[in-house]
């Protein structure tokens, strides 16, 4: 299979190094002739680990090219993830696969939706990784990568690729419970650390509003159907803040730098599930409100 990888952010760059690292077939997709053109110019992907630099040549082309495609890694944010998906829908191949690697939930569906010819599956990722500049991106942490169909339970044949590359990853039939879990923890932790602007080791200091948030999503996972997502999540939340401490959130760098969050695919989901389920969530709602508000205090899109 041939991969083609859309979302040179930092989760999509490291996907596609490691790869062509492993010489599987591999070419990013970019928006238009201007990327296309500034990559070239660089040369390739620059994977740094362990503070090594390595440029991988890595093929690329721009999405509105003809040539098919029956392998598609889609990473980019959860808000650009229904228009870039809809961008190669013409070159879809009547058995494509579309891998979709978005935070949160919700952009998911909406993706599937406009892509109903292809097979739709679903990831949820730990790993660590931030670009540092432009097609370059630093790996800072090994993780695990889980991936499953809802709708069909049996793997993919193409797992055989991962772990080529070293990507360590596990097919699993309930991939709706990690991703309602991962959603929580980042409900838990990411708001929290834009609001007190700091990083998640800090959030130590404010144990009773992460312990408040816990109990609500807990609630909020049962009553929507999630039960095994829900088991211990204060526990775990806790874990993440401590083996994450000198970290910042993905929110609090997206605000930092500026940068549409991915606030309606996190916190907005979990509220929106709220509201349909009658379920009382009111810190979850209160801190929602809290940072829609600090959003527009810094000019940055509240949803």
């Amino acid at each position: 299979m041939h991969w083609h990888v859309l979302g040179a952010g930092s989760l999509g760059t490291l996907w596609a190094a490691r790869l062509a690292r492993a010489n599987v077939p591999v070419t990013l997709l970019l928006r238009n002739r201007q990327r296309l053109a500034s990559y070239r110019q660089g040369g390739g992907l620059t994977l740094v680990e362990q503070g090594e630099a390595s440029l991988y040549p890595v093929p690329a082309q721009s999405v509105d090219e003809q040539s098919p495609i029956r392998l598609l890694l889609l990473a980019c944010k959860a808000y650009d993830a229904e228009a870039a998906g809809a961008s190669v829908a013409h070159r879809l191949s009547a058995d494509a696969h579309v891998v979709l690697l978005q935070n949160g939930m919700g952009s998911q569906d909406a993706v599937a939706a406009r892509l109903p010819r292809a097979r739709c599956i679903l990831a949820s990722s730990t790993e660590g990784a931030f670009r540092d500049g432009d097609f370059r991106v630093v790996f800072a942490g090994h993780g695990h990568t889980w991936l499953g169909d809802p709708q069909q339970p049996s793997p993919v044949a193409w797992l055989e690729d991962l772990a080529n590359a070293g990507i360590s990853h596990e097919w699993t039939p309930d991939i709706l419970s990690r991703l309602w879990r991962k959603l929580a923890l980042n409900c838990a932790i990411n708001p929290l650390t834009v609001l007190h602007d700091c990083r998640n080791g800090d959030l130590q200091q404010h144990p009773a509003e992460v312990a408040t948030l816990c109990t609500e999503l807990s609630e909020l996972l049962s009553v929507c159907g999630q039960p095994a997502a829900a088991e211990n999540l204060a526990e775990e939340v806790q874990r993440v803040i401590k083996a994450t401490a000198a970290n910042y959130s993905s929110m609090h760098q997206d605000v930092a730098r500026q940068q549409r969050t991915e606030i309606s695919y996190l916190i907005g989901h979990a509220w929106a599930v709220a509201q349909r389920h009658n379920c009382a969530v009111p810190h979850l709602q209160m801190l929602l409100q809290r940072l829609q508000k600090h959003l527009q205090e810094r000019h940055l899109p509240g949803d």
